[in-house]
C-alpha cells in the first residue's frame, strides 16, 4: 500500500531546470499578452463601425485564452500528477472561486426574487444609489437601466437586500414631476399659486386625467414652491420639467416676483422628478 506521506505531497522539488521552465513560461505569458493587446488594438483603430468594437471585446477574451494557456503548462511542473493531489487541487479550487463568487451568487438569487416581486419592470424609472434611469433589460444577475444622459448602467440584483429602490411609475404609464421655484418672502402668494397652476395646466406635456398640485412651503430664505405634475409619457418628465420651469419663470416675473438670492440646501434644491 503506497506511503500516504507520498500519496499527500502536492507539490514537487523544483530543480534548476523546472525553475527555468517556469520562467520561460511566465515570460512567454508576458510577451503574448503584450503582443496581442497592441496588434488587436492596431487592428482596431484601423477598422470602423460595428468591427471596431468587436475587435475590441476580444482583446480580454484573448488575454484570458492565453493566461489559462500558461496556467496549464505550470500546474502539471509544480504540482505532482496523481489523483489524490488533484481532488485536493480542485477542492482548494473550487473553494477559492466558491468564495470569490459569493456576491455573484447573491446576486443570482436575488434576480430570482426580483422576477417574484417584482421591484422593476422593463419601462420603469428607477432610482438606486446616485443612478436614475429607465430599466430596459432585467437579466438573471443585473438590471439595465439607461440615465437621461444616455449612460448604460448595470445594478446588481443583490442591491434588493440592503438598499432602497426607488420606483417613480411602478410599471404604469403615470410618473410625477416636480419643478421647483424659491421666491423672495415678500409676493402674493395667492397670485403666484394661480399662475404656477395655470403654467402647469398650459403645457404640452401635461396628463390632464392626473391632479396637479402647487405646494407652498415658508423657509427662512423665502418660499419654496412646487409644481407637481404628470407628464403624457413617463419618457417626457424632463422635457416637462424643463417647459414648467421656463415658463413658470417667465410667468412670475411678468408678476414682478423676486426670486431668492439666498444660498439654499442641496435638499431644497433637488430638483429631479420624484
Amino acid at each position: 500500500m503506497p506511503d500516504k506521506t507520498e500519496l499527500s505531497r502536492l507539490f514537487r522539488t523544483l530543480d534548476a531546470s523546472a525553475w527555468m521552465e517556469l520562467a520561460a513560461i511566465v515570460a512567454c505569458t508576458i510577451l503574448l499578452i503584450v503582443l496581442s493587446q497592441r496588434l488587436l488594438y492596431w487592428i482596431a483603430n484601423r477598422v470602423h463601425g460595428g468591427y471596431r468594437f468587436r475587435i475590441f471585446l476580444t482583446i480580454p477574451i484573448a488575454r484570458l485564452a492565453i493566461l489559462i494557456g500558461a496556467v496549464s503548462l505550470i500546474v502539471p511542473i509544480v504540482i505532482e500528477p496523481s489523483l489524490q493531489n488533484m481532488v485536493a487541487l480542485l477542492g482548494a479550487a473550487g473553494l477559492a472561486i466558491g468564495f470569490a463568487l459569493k456576491d455573484y451568487g447573491s446576486s443570482l438569487i436575488a434576480g430570482v426574487v426580483s422576477a417574484v416581486e417584482l421591484p422593476y419592470r422593463p419601462g420603469d424609472w428607477i432610482e438606486v444609489d446616485d443612478a436614475y434611469g429607465e430599466v430596459t433589460h432585467v437579466g438573471v444577475r443585473t438590471v439595465q437601466i439607461v440615465t437621461a444622459d444616455d449612460d448604460l448602467v448595470h445594478i446588481p440584483h443583490s442591491k434588493l437586500w440592503n438598499t432602497p429602490i426607488y420606483n417613480a411609475n411602478n410599471g404604469g404609464d403615470s410618473l410625477q414631476c416636480v419643478a421647483h421655484f424659491y421666491l423672495h418672502p415678500d409676493h402674493d402668494a395667492a397670485q403666484v399659486w394661480e399662475t404656477l397652476r395655470d403654467v402647469a395646466l398650459t403645457s404640452a406635456y401635461l396628463k390632464f386625467d392626473k391632479p396637479i398640485a402647487v405646494i407652498a412651503q415658508e423657509q427662512p430664505w423665502g418660499t419654496h414652491y412646487r409644481i407637481r405634475a404628470y407628464p403624457v409619457d413617463p419618457r417626457q418628465q424632463f422635457r416637462f420639467v424643463s417647459d414648467l420651469t421656463v415658463r413658470g419663470k417667465a410667468a412670475l416675473r411678468r408678476l414682478s416676483v423676486r426670486f431668492s438670492t439666498l444660498p439654499v440646501t442641496t435638499e431644497n434644491a433637488h430638483s429631479s422628478p420624484s
